[in-house]
């Protein structure tokens, strides 16, 4: 009768799991976004930033997210307007990198002068391969770019701009055009 017991215990008793096997990593989206526009609030409801795109595929295994035709536009606490435009951009999860492809142009929306700060004209990059870091506002290029500051123009091969220490470099074969009465 114990013999019996026993048998009828170890038969009916949950099965251990069995490893599963590891799926080969692949290169597949897991979820798609067509026409769509993602708007970003601070916790004042001020909004932040917006981005739009006609197409959207976000890659698990990279936990990256690729845009077609992509617009991202950010408002800064004193109120400049950054907007960037590309054929195709590839943002890591938390956004704090975008590279963009193709017709890449970031733009920044000119700020009239205040009392003890002096105007910022627009500044314009033009490029076919921009790298925006959102979080310490940087962008870089290692291709041809072309950066507009008012009514003054530079083409440089390659190019690292810091908004925080306002540095720019511009290296390789650097061409420029400062027109007089320009504010600087």
């Amino acid at each position: 009768l114990l013999a019996l017991g026993t048998w009828w215990l170890v038969r009916n008793a949950p099965q251990p799991q069995q490893a599963v096997p590891e799926r080969p990593v692949s290169h597949e989206p897991d979820y798609f976004m067509r026409d769509f526009a993602v708007k970003n609030f601070d916790a004042s409801g001020r909004l932040k930033s917006d981005i739009r795109g006609t197409l959207a595929r976000h890659y698990p295994h990279t936990d990256t997210l690729e845009i077609d035709q992509v617009r991202m536009r950010s408002v800064s606490l004193d109120g400049r307007v950054t907007v960037a435009t590309a054929n195709r951009a590839l943002s890591n999860a938390d956004g704090s990198e975008v590279q963009l492809f193709g017709n890449a142009i970031v733009t920044r929306e000119p700020l009239p002068a205040k009392p003890g700060a002096a105007a910022q004209p627009r500044m314009e990059f033009r490029g076919e391969f921009l790298h925006a870091f959102t979080n310490t506002e940087r962008v870089r290029s290692d291709q041809p770019v072309t950066l507009t500051r008012g009514n003054d123009r530079f083409t440089a091969d390659s190019m690292d701009y810091d908004n925080l220490d306002q540095v720019l470099q511009l290296r390789g074969r650097v061409r420029g055009m400062i027109l007089p009465g320009t504010t600087r």
